[in-house]
This record gives C-alpha cells, structure tokens and sequence, in this order.
C-alpha cells in the first residue's frame, strides 16, 4: 500500500487545526513544525511553528500566534493576486517558479516544462 505524504485536510489521518476561516495541515517537521494553510478548498501557502514564534512562507516577521501567521500570508496573497492581475499579464516562468508547486494550474506546468532559462555570463564557481 502507499503512504501518502501529504494529506489533504479532508483526510482522516491528517493532523489538522482550525482557525477559521482557516485549516492549518500539519505537513512534518519538528522545529520549526510545517503547515499547509487552507481556506475554502485551495491551498493558500505554508506556515512554521518554532519553539518561541510562528512565521509564514513570504515575509521575514516573527508572530506570537498561528492566527498572526495565517492573516499575514493571507494579506500578502492578496496582495500579490492583485498586482498580477492589474497588469492583465499572465506571470512570468520565473514568477511561476516561486510559486508553492501544488498552487500551479496544469496550464503553468506545462509553461514551465517548456521554459528553458536564457543563459547570460555563467561563471563555475
């Protein structure tokens, strides 16, 4: 049988915390502990608990609680839609490489498995 790695928050066997709207999905990790954020059914990032503090997936900011955590990728998410959909431009494949691998449509897979990066001035370190 295999064992799935990572458990969707439907699954019975996933660790799973509410904080509503959200669900936080234990993913592995034991300092710091990692979370998938969910809200409604998509994936929203990832979230770390560490011994003295939480943080997310996208800004440098230390939060005393998983809440704190949460709202700030949510905001930050937002944010970020927002600015790409201004400027009615699809992102760029470097845009899509920073994007959490299972929030990318089938479209930009497909994108990137096609997308060869234009070399400049490669130096062998």
């Amino acid at each position: 049988m295999q064992r799935q790695i990572l458990l969707p928050p439907t699954d019975p066997n996933a660790e799973v915390q509410e904080i509503l709207p959200y669900k936080l999905v234990y993913v592995n990790g034991a300092c710091p502990r990692t979370y998938r954020v969910y809200t409604n059914d998509s994936m929203l990032g990832v979230i770390f608990q560490h011994i003295t503090h939480w943080s997310n997936a996208v800004d440098k900011i230390r939060y005393a609680e998983p809440v704190d955590a949460v709202v700030g990728l949510d905001n930050f998410m937002k944010v970020a839609r927002v600015s790409t959909t201004a400027t009615g431009e699809p992102p760029t494949e470097e845009e899509l490489f920073d994007k959490e691998f299972d929030a990318l449509t089938s479209e930009e897979w497909e994108r990137l498995k096609r997308y060869v990066p234009k070399t400049r001035d490669l130096v062998a370190a």
